[in-house]
């Protein structure tokens, strides 16, 4: 028997998301000293990599239910990942949190623009783009060229990662898809991690590492799969317009930066923009086609929506 998408969970998908943002604020936050001491290529596997093995203790991979046409996507996933996460990091050890977060948002607000269905939709990734530009406040502040490129770098990545997790997302129950793509991120993050912190290890590092991967990447890789579940890329990608408050926030709480009264504006803008996405942002898939698949390997039926408009996967 196969198992069908809920429709409607305890926590509505908006929740998830905004649950996902928070989690992943307080880790990067928190992942500054981390950063300085075995650099963020360093940080980056140690975080994933500890991620991984909470994703596999916690579901086991859903192995024999993987078809050889979801390879593609949990491979570029898992690469995505893990390419993300060290342009993140490699940025904000270059500009401040919420500089990389909001040139970082740049990546789901095309994600929100490209795919809206009516002229009508952009008017709130409009209004997000005046928040970040407000919150960031580009007129101020000294410009450094690698920050900002390595800002890009994870903004693509972002936008990749939201059309690759809804693809997984819709054909893998549970986090056990997490436990192939997350183990595949360290894997791509070891590359260039293993060298830069060797010589920097040791158990309060281990161990710093463990409890940062709780908030990222196990909470809110977790949140934002369900998540993309019920909502469209474009209500997803314009809810993560919040983004860049949530790092004034935890910058504000944990980093001790006073936003100022044009960056309190744009966080105003950015929750409205984000408010008003959520609201007709879930999916409403076409009835399944039933086919017949393994039972208790996590895969999911085929839901025959093929519309662009979900993402442009298949």
């Amino acid at each position: 028997m196969t198992q069908r998408i809920p429709s409607r969970g305890w926590v509505p998908p908006w929740g998830l998301a905004l649950a996902a943002m928070l989690s992943v604020q307080l880790g990067s936050a928190l992942s500054v000293d981390l950063v300085a001491t075995v650099g963020a290529a360093g940080t980056a596997w140690l975080r994933l990599s500890m991620g991984a093995l909470i994703f596999l203790a916690v579901d086991r991979p859903p192995l024999r239910a993987v078809r050889r046409s979801d390879v593609p996507a949990l491979l570029g996933l898992g690469v995505t990942t893990g390419l993300q996460t060290i342009a993140f990091l490699a940025a904000i050890e270059r500009i401040p949190l919420g500089t990389a977060v909001a040139i970082e948002f740049m990546g789901p607000l095309t994600v929100a623009a490209v795919r809206s269905d009516t002229a009508r939709v952009l008017v709130w990734p409009a209004m997000a783009l005046l928040g970040v530009v407000l919150l960031t406040e580009p007129w101020r502040g000294e410009i450094n060229p690698a920050g900002i490129a390595f800002a890009v770098l994870a903004a693509i990545g972002w936008a990749v990662y939201i059309l690759l997790t809804q693809r997984i997302g819709d054909r893998f129950t549970g986090v056990g898809a997490l436990s192939i793509t997350i183990t595949i991120a360290a894997a791509t993050a070891a590359v260039a991690g293993i060298p830069q912190a060797t010589g920097h290890l040791s158990l309060g590092i281990l161990a710093a590492a463990a409890g940062l991967a709780i908030l990222i990447p196990v909470l809110p890789f977790a949140f934002e799969l369900f998540a993309l579940r019920q909502m469209t890329p474009t209500a997803f990608g314009t809810l993560m317009a919040l983004e860049p408050a949530f790092g004034v926030l935890l910058g504000l709480l944990v980093l001790h930066q006073t936003p100022s009264t044009s960056q309190l504006v744009g966080i105003v803008l950015v929750v409205l923009a984000g408010a008003a996405a959520q609201r007709g942002g879930r999916r409403h898939p076409r009835a399944p086609e039933r086919t017949e698949t393994p039972s208790g390997d996590g895969l999911v039926e085929d839901t025959g929506d093929r519309r662009p408009t979900r993402g442009g996967q298949e």
